[in-house]
């Protein structure tokens, strides 16, 4: 592999690749690895090298400088929850991170929790849930986030790390048409499992959560399915539930000087502890999906600024040709989130589809379940948002139901654990 300007290829890199390589020696399914792209002060990405190489092997590493599943390439389904931590005993809490980042570190292998669901004492619960056994990695990846009542809640410090709370790990705003169920919104803790098969990513959190048995009990989840957004440039753009292509011009999880511009927290930004880490905005968008569906192709393209089927900004003949925001209507979802109307603004998205039956009128419950990473929601997803709930003409289709934001530390290195550096 090549070394890039400003990286330093570490010997711990060099095991992590040589482990990569033996494994996929010893596999027959053409398998990849892919983990989130370095940027920022000597943190290296070898293993999205790889899978720039391979792009076929199921098992993403799960230790390295950043978490993987943030500039992961995007796998088909997701499962998102989120914990409230029962305890104030920081002792147990610490002892739970070990022991989910060592589960985390078995699963996202292709390997069960523990002795597994068929080992052990046949007296006792077996470790694993089993509903994973003879499944392949389905490249399962999980990343953890810290909300800000972890940090303080209800005017207590219950872990002593009160002021280590990233000044960016801030309260969103309300903004205008938001309708949050706080039943859906907030938490402690939350990790995001996202895998090509969907129950390869149930059985990482059903297990977490069992793990957690005690200590956290789970606030709120979301499944979702139909990626909407890539991380990969050269895949084709996935489309979201109203028909139309999403996230064509995302930031690419294989740019280091964007990912280390717009995604990845530096030192020196008030928690260096966050650093290599990136902050989360969950969203559960919910899409009125009955008045889209009767609405006219014609007020569909107005809305997005798009055309429908080749997803080209209007003016354009291809969906990746550069857009020129003063051609497309003014109050256009695709002109207003436009990095060119926002001086280059931009954040990584990881969304997904979500269908949860109906909601008692006959409505379909369906919508958008929005990911976003970014390295400082203040200069990111919030005036970006406040713009789009201001003007968006696709407000009209859509509301804002659930909500939470979260500081995703850096990735973990071998023989810590999930939030060490803010804990240790």
């Amino acid at each position: 592999m090549s070394r890039k300007a400003g990286h330093e290829v570490t010997e711990e890199s060099r095991t992590s690749r040589a482990h990569v390589s033996r494994r996929r020696m010893l596999s027959f399914s053409g398998l990849s690895v892919v983990a989130g792209a370095a940027a920022g002060a000597g943190l290296v990405s070898v293993a999205q090298a790889d899978e720039k190489q391979s792009g076929s092997d199921s098992v993403i590493p799960f230790f390295g400088g950043h978490q993987a599943g943030i500039a992961t390439p995007v796998q088909d389904r997701l499962h998102f929850a989120t914990f409230d931590v029962i305890t104030d005993d920081r002792a147990k809490l610490i002892k739970l991170l070990k022991d989910w980042t060592a589960a985390a570190a078995a699963m996202t292998d292709g390997k069960p929790h523990g002795a597994g669901a068929v080992g052990g004492t046949p007296e006792a619960p077996p470790d694993d849930t089993g509903e994973a056994l003879g499944l392949p990695a389905s490249r399962l990846t999980l990343t953890i986030g810290f909300g800000a009542t972890l940090f303080e809640k209800d005017g207590k410090d219950r872990f002593g790390i009160k002021a280590k709370r990233p000044a960016a790990l801030v309260d969103l705003p309300h903004f205008p048409g938001d309708n949050l169920d706080p039943a859906r919104s907030d938490g402690d803790i939350a990790v995001q499992a996202c895998a090509d098969d969907p129950q390869v990513a149930v059985h990482a959190i059903r297990n977490l959560a069992r793990i957690g048995f005690g200590v956290v009990s789970v606030r709120w989840s979301q499944l979702g399915f139909g990626k909407t957004s890539s991380t990969t440039p050269d895949a084709q753009t996935p489309r979201n539930l109203m028909g139309f292509k999403d996230g064509t011009n995302n930031v690419p999880g294989t740019d280091d000087q964007a990912l280390g511009r717009h995604v990845w927290a530096a030192r020196g930004e008030g928690a260096d502890w966050m650093a290599g880490g990136s902050y989360l905005v969950a969203r559960r968008i919910r899409m009125h999906v009955e008045t889209w569906d009767r609405t006219s192709l014609k007020e569909q393209e107005d809305v997005f600024g798009r055309t429908k089927g080749e997803g080209a900004a209007y003016g354009n003949k291809r969906e990746r040709d550069k857009v020129d925001v003063a051609r497309l209507p003014a109050d256009s979802h695709v002109k207003l989130a436009n990095p060119d109307s926002n001086a280059d603004l931009r954040i990584l998205r990881r969304g997904y589809s979500f269908t949860d039956g109906s909601d008692g009128l006959g409505r379909l419950d369906a919508g958008l379940f929005f990911l976003a990473y970014q390295r400082d929601v203040r200069t990111g997803f919030i005036p970006l948002q406040q713009k789009l709930a201001a003007s968006d003409k696709l407000n009209e289709y859509i509301q804002h139901v659930g909500s939470g934001i979260f500081a995703c530390p850096p990735g973990v290195r071998k023989g810590g654990y999930w939030g060490d550096t803010v804990l240790a």
